[in-house]
This record gives C-alpha cells, structure tokens and sequence, in this order.
C-alpha cells in the first residue's frame, strides 16, 4: 500500500474548493424589514430600551439588535421631546408630554431621507409615551 502524500496538486485543489464549503462565497442575502420592540412603551421617568430587530431574505433570518439610524417624530414632525441614541435608548425630555413615534431605518435602503425617516423603504416604529 503506498502511503498518501500531500503533493501541490492536492494543496492546489483543496485551497481552490475550499470557498465551497461552508456557505461561503457571494452572498444574495437582503434586508426586507425592521421591527422596533417594543411596539409601545411608557417612559415613567425612566429611558426606554428599543431594540432594532432585522428580517432577512436568507439565513440567519434574524439580526438583533440590527444596525440602523434612529430618529423621533412627534405629529409626523421632527421633535426636541425625546433624545434617541445610536443604540435605540430614548428618553423624554424635561416637560415633554404626549405619544412620540421612535424610528429605526437602514440608511442604504433610502431614496431622500425626510425628518421621520421617510423616504427610506426599511424602517420600524414604535411609540413612547412620556407622562
């Protein structure tokens, strides 16, 4: 029985299938939508965690948090009642009363961003009410 050798044409191929395996290569994964939770939330004195929630078009079909850009609104215009950070904490503002619209949208899927996010074909909204 002849032993197996590793020559460079073993190697050659081994690196040339390797991209086929596991998954790899080109990938036709899309971002469809985004959810915010929760959907709706009281501040009470107290931010709120939202969380940004992507659905895509191939496996992993979920990513949370997903990257995205927040924003809120209140009465479809930009408002100054709640911050929001990059990573979706909001929090109402000193006096600021009312139902607010937090958003969270993928800035690459966007035509002419407006000031509530509009324009952009995937985004999420949630509410936050401050007392």
């Amino acid at each position: 029985m002849r032993p197996f050798r590793l020559t460079s044409r073993w190697l050659v191929l081994a690196v040339a299938m390797a991209p086929l395996g596991c998954g790899a290569g080109p990938s036709n994964r899309r971002l469809e939508t985004i959810t915010v939770s929760p959907a709706t939330a009281a501040a009470q004195g107290q931010p709120v965690q939202f969380t940004a929630t992507g659905h895509w078009s191939a496996a992993p079909l979920t990513t949370a948090p997903q990257p995205a850009t927040w924003g809120v609104c209140q009465n479809s215009g930009p408002s100054s009642g709640v911050t929001v950070s990059t990573s979706g904490l909001a929090q109402c503002a000193s006096g600021a009363k009312g139902a607010y619209e937090v958003f969270a949208f993928d800035p690459t899927n966007c035509n002419a961003i407006t000031v509530c996010g509009g324009g952009c074909t995937i985004e999420g909204t949630a509410q936050l009410t401050c007392p």
